[in-house]
């Protein structure tokens, strides 16, 4: 994660200050990215509309630029979005006592990441919904745009930075749930490591037709260990690797099966992708040992799609 501009901070405390600076470091990155022509207003201003009340215009800004602009309030609402968390033992992988920001599991990498949603959201006006849930809802937040809501929602997920593993998940149960809470059309960002059985992944993909069925726009946040889960890179000494969920366990040397399970769950991993797009749901691997521009880039061409 070395460019990430928070890499100093070496202890997670305050998770609103991390996510502000991860979009004050994606901000700037932007101007010298291929994404800069993205327009990311993230000013306190829109620009005056011919016709409306000039009540609101800033006229010491029109003095300075000699173009109109009118205050943003914190009642106006460009979008709706909800934020979906598993938090499910498997996503607490791997065990880390003392997690810095270059030094993340699964769950600590979503919570900082939907924390940094929720600023960049913030700037544009946008209200924000939060879910989070193991093998039954643990929190639930409907889409709001004020600071008193938003400050609450980051401290559920600051309480994340530091929760223990519990319980097995059903992703699909959640998603139904939510998709009838959900009336108005809406971004729904998804975060999970996708653990399930076949059946299960069925479910899934049918729950998450439920939510495209409903008119919101879904962005399936793939989240994974990529040096671990991926590339399988364990020294190759005898280790015992157990599974945190079903308490199933097995004895091998990593050598011995490294390129097949690499194989294997790259196959997967392509298989989510263009089951994904069959559904016309965009899915996006998130790798935690990279850093956080490739959520809210995401997040900025999804917005694109449904203003």
């Amino acid at each position: 994660m070395s460019d990430i501009s928070v890499k100093h901070i070496s202890e997670l405390k305050n998770i609103e200050l991390l996510a502000n600076q991860v979009v004050e470091g994606f901000i700037t990155g932007m101007h010298k990215s291929p994404f800069h022509g993205f327009s990311v207003e993230f000013a306190e201003h829109r620009l005056y509309n011919k016709g409306e009340s000039t009540k609101h215009i800033d006229w010491k800004l029109f003095a300075k630029t000699e173009k109109l602009y009118v205050k943003r309030y914190e009642e106006e609402t460009n979008l709706r979005c909800h934020i979906i968390v598993d938090n499910s033992a498997s996503m607490h992988y791997p065990e880390i006592k003392n997690p810095t920001i270059d030094n993340l599991n699964k769950i600590c990498f979503s919570a900082i990441a939907s924390a940094a949603l929720m600023d960049i959201l913030k700037r544009q006006r946008d209200a924000v919904g939060l879910s989070i849930y193991s093998d039954d809802f643990e929190y639930y937040a409907p889409e709001k745009g004020s600071d008193a809501h938003r400050r609450m929602l980051f401290k559920q997920l600051e309480e994340l930075l530091h929760s223990k593993p519990k319980k097995v998940t059903s992703t699909y149960k959640i998603l139904h749930q939510v998709a009838e809470k959900i009336h108005r059309r809406s971004l729904i960002f998804l975060f999970t490591d996708m653990f399930q059985d076949d059946k299960e992944e069925e479910e899934l993909f049918e729950a998450l037709r439920h939510l495209k069925y409903n008119k919101h726009e879904v962005v399936l946040f793939h989240t994974y260990d990529g040096k671990r889960e991926l590339n399988f890179d364990f020294d190759n000494t005898p280790k015992n690797f157990v599974d945190v969920e079903t308490g199933e366990h097995i004895n091998l040397y990593a050598d011995s099966v490294k390129s097949e399970y690499k194989k294997v769950v790259q196959e997967y991993f392509n298989n989510l992708k263009m089951k994904c797009m069959q559904y016309k749901i965009d899915y996006v691997p998130v790798d935690i040992n990279k850093d956080f521009h490739q959520v809210l880039i995401s997040y900025l061409i999804s917005r694109k799609k449904i203003m």
